[in-house]
């Protein structure tokens, strides 16, 4: 399927009202296979690779969150989607959030579920300062002429020493889109979110610590927290089973045993 140009590899199965999954950042649709069959049953059940990640081509120019959030949207166009509850994890939380927020939207959105969820950007400790200091002093150095052609490879191997492995892993045009999308402080947008809200968190995440999805639940007028033990930044995969109830109370899903 192209949407926009871009080929997307998307899930489509069951009947009924919408369920639309976005995954994190560095992983791809198949990372909810489970649910995505479990819920089948009693939704029309979508998922995508976002553009960049899984089989879906990469974005053309280094889109924003509100880049991905305009491409699901017509990506729900493409097919016909007009009412949706969206489940997103981490960095498919930050569209989603991006979403809610939005006024006059072309599609419904009924519920929405957190997972793990991006988009609080944390405040900078003094050694983040400090090398993103050296970090800009090493970048505006290497701009001089004679020493970009003497030392090409220096940005490059402080980038390798101290960038992160969602920066480090990506490609030269996915770089760009996560300086973007890390950058942007969602927050002011969860009291603008009118739906019922559904927050579900490792209590072992250190990605997106726990603390984020506390701020998330006490900004968002209508929201829940329900804390996942024993479980990191991919709860719904350390606890599928317990998330997997949780979810299904939110989507009032009866199941027969």
């Amino acid at each position: 399927m192209y949407v926009n140009g871009i080929e997307v590899n998307y899930f489509s199965a069951g009947q009924g009202e919408a369920v639309l999954f976005l995954h994190g950042w560095g992983s791809d649709f198949l990372s909810f296979k489970y649910f995505l069959d479990s819920l089948s049953a009693y939704y029309r059940v979508f998922a995508l690779d976002l553009p960049g990640f899984g089989q879906s081509a990469e974005p053309p120019a280094a889109w924003s969150v509100d880049d991905y959030a305009d491409f699901v949207l017509t990506f729900m166009g493409e097919l016909k989607i007009d009412r949706v509850i969206l489940i997103g994890h981490s960095f498919g939380g930050r569209i989603s959030i991006k979403l809610a927020a939005r006024k006059n939207l072309p599609v419904s959105i009924d519920k929405i579920v957190l997972v793990d969820s991006a988009g609080i950007r944390p405040k900078r400790t003094v050694k983040q300062t400090i090398k993103l200091f050296f970090y800009k002093g090493i970048k505006h150095f290497i701009s001089v002429e004679f020493i970009r052609r003497r030392y090409p490879e220096l940005l490059e191997k402080w980038r390798q020493k101290h960038g992160s492995p969602d920066y480090l892993n990506a490609t030269p045009r996915m770089r760009e889109c996560f300086v973007k999308v890390v950058n942007e402080d969602l927050t002011p947008c969860l009291s603008k979110i009118p739906y019922s809200t559904l927050i579900i968190w490792g209590e072992q995440d250190y990605e997106t610590p726990l603390g984020d999805g506390k701020i998330m639940e006490r900004l968002i007028p209508d929201a829940g927290l329900v804390t996942l033990k024993n479980a990191g930044h991919y709860s719904f995969l350390d606890q599928g089973f317990t998330f997997l109830r949780v979810l299904d109370s939110f989507l009032n899903i009866k199941r027969t045993a």
